[in-house]
């Protein structure tokens, strides 16, 4: 590969990484106020339809880009990769329709089998977003396929932003009208399809020379529509169902979690809040997977860059590197969120409710970031079968026990069936892949020294706790206030402690020392210690 042309692959990847985290970051922080505007009921109403949003938006912006960047790619001339994406079109176009009517005529049946006929509005409204679904996922793809990322990076940027703005301002209006919590969701709901339209604008000159426009004579053979939609179903779906894991976990919650709590014996109304409380974890979740993954993902260029030059060694290392960081940073969010959960759940939610719930759910943290690192190198590799049996696994532990364990322990049953899930999916995933990939967890006692240092982080963490809560006494230490400063200090405390626990216990190498924030001032530090000790 060029190096102009490598540079521009890297640039390109990094635009899209910070743009994909800024999104992130914005898509977990806004249900905290959202949750507290309109409360445990009113975000479980929301929560319910969000993994409809969520798989519609991972096919628009992850997986149907990423496939169809591939074959925009492997076209000769531009011509070709232009007829490509037209073809891309016209099979997302009839994917997308087949859901916007099920969706539509179903939603009735769908929000039955949820335990909850009043959500059908909201079904209804979210449904409409994938009609913009082809318009986004070719776009990004045909630009992604000739290494421009600026195009999706701004579409993403455009779609989260305008999302959240409607749905905040859907939650102000339902407290300050009165507005039942239906009719909230279904506004805020209906923010999906007004993004869409928002972030399509980005492609509009694209979709006018390239979609709608009469079709130019093409100038080598194309794969027929037939073989096309073969390849878009087994090569394109895997992208999707990988990218969606999390996201289909949470599907599966719409539809036992609710109705398990009913049969358990609790009143619709008391099972809808506490539905609500259990999902409180999805956006810490979600934030402790930004921190865990962002930092190993700046190493994917240089991983491919190994690839491409056919530097076996070279590759490893760096797999080794990715691994051990995304490793070490989800254990310590994991075990720092738990430790710290009652004040978490105190100042960001205003309650106490469901903190053991919550401290099982934060474990999905380790899993999620391991699968989504590993998926990383197994797609750089084309090694697909691994995580497709992976994914099923884990799906298949979710729906056979989900509504058994919500029946018997209610949401920290859930939580804990969630958990299983992902680490039975990881499991299977670690197991399927090639052997170098496998030791890269068990070499050099890394997993024993983070088992033992994290362990101590935790510990500490909870003393220091209890401690200020002794001193500031129960009474005070339950304020919001209180329990932000409390959160605060434990934060700083986890941070040092596992800083010099890793220092210490050389857990890890100069190269991973490297990917991390101040990483390298870490090291000179260090280094200049050293050298006024000696």
């Amino acid at each position: 590969m060029p190096k102009d042309h490598l540079n521009t692959v890297f640039k390109g990847a990094l635009i899209l990484s910070i743009s994909s985290l800024v999104a992130k970051i914005l898509s977990a922080v806004y249900r905290i106020p959202l949750q507290n505007m309109v409360g445990n009921t009113g975000f479980y109403v929301y929560q319910q339809i969000y993994p409809l949003y969520g798989i519609g938006m991972t096919f628009a912006l992850n997986g149907f880009p990423n496939f169809i960047s591939k074959l925009v790619a492997e076209q000769p001339d531009e011509t070709s990769k232009s007829l490509i994406a037209r073809r891309a079109f016209h099979i997302l176009s009839g994917l997308s329709l087949v859901v916007f009517f099920g969706l539509q005529l179903g939603a009735t049946w769908i929000a039955a089998h949820m335990g909850d006929v009043n959500l059908a509005p909201i079904i209804s409204a979210v449904a409409w977003m994938f009609v913009f679904m082809p318009w986004l996922a070719t776009g990004r793809g045909y630009y992604q396929g000739k290494f421009l990322m600026g195009p999706t990076a701004v579409s993403q940027l455009i779609e989260q932003v305008v999302r959240v703005a409607i749905i905040i301002m859907a939650a102000y209006f339902s407290v300050r009208l009165g507005w039942d919590n239906y009719r909230m969701g279904t506004w805020a709901m209906s923010s999906a399809p007004l993004a869409a339209i928002c972030s399509s604008l980005i492609f509009t000159a694209f979709g006018l020379r390239y979609l709608l426009a009469p079709a130019p004579a093409p100038t080598h053979p194309l794969p027929s529509y037939r073989k096309l939609t073969k390849r878009f179903v087994i090569e394109g779906g895997t992208l999707c169902l990988v990218a969606a894991v999390v996201i289909l976990l949470q599907l599966v919650d719409s539809f036992t979690v609710m109705r398990g709590l009913v049969h358990q014996g609790q009143l619709p109304e008391v099972a809808k809040a506490l539905k609500g409380v259990y999902d409180r974890g999805q956006p810490l979740v979600q934030l402790g997977l930004v921190v865990a993954t962002a930092f190993s993902a700046t190493l994917l260029p240089a991983l491919t860059d190994a690839l491409a030059k056919r530097q076996p060694i070279e590759f490893k290392r760096q797999t080794q590197a990715m691994v051990h960081v995304s490793l070490a940073l989800s254990m310590a969010a994991t075990v720092g969120l738990v430790a710290l959960m009652p004040q978490i759940n105190r100042l960001l939610f205003g309650s106490l409710e469901g903190t053991t719930a919550l401290r099982i759910y934060i474990i999905s943290i380790l899993f999620a970031a391991l699968i989504t690192t590993y998926t990383s190198v197994l797609q750089s590799l084309n090694e697909y079968t691994a995580m497709i049996i992976s994914i099923i696994a884990g799906l298949a532990t979710k729906v056979l026990a989900n509504y058994i364990f919500v029946v018997h322990y209610g949401i920290n049953g859930a939580s804990a069936v969630t958990v299983l899930s992902l680490a039975v999916m990881f499991a299977v995933m670690w197991l399927g892949s090639p052997e170098d990939l496998q030791q890269v967890l068990l070499e050099s006692g890394y997993l024993i020294k983070l088992l033992a240092l994290s362990a101590v982080m935790g510990i500490v963490v909870i003393l220091s706790c209890h401690q200020i809560t002794a001193l500031v006494g129960p009474i005070l230490a339950n304020t919001r206030g209180m329990a932000g400063i409390i959160t605060v200090i434990g934060v700083l405390i986890g941070v040092l402690v596992f800083v010099a626990g890793a220092v210490y216990a050389r857990l890890f190498t100069i190269r991973e020392w490297l990917v991390l924030p101040y990483g390298k001032r870490l090291i000179k530090a260090v280094a200049k210690g050293k050298e006024h000790h000696s």
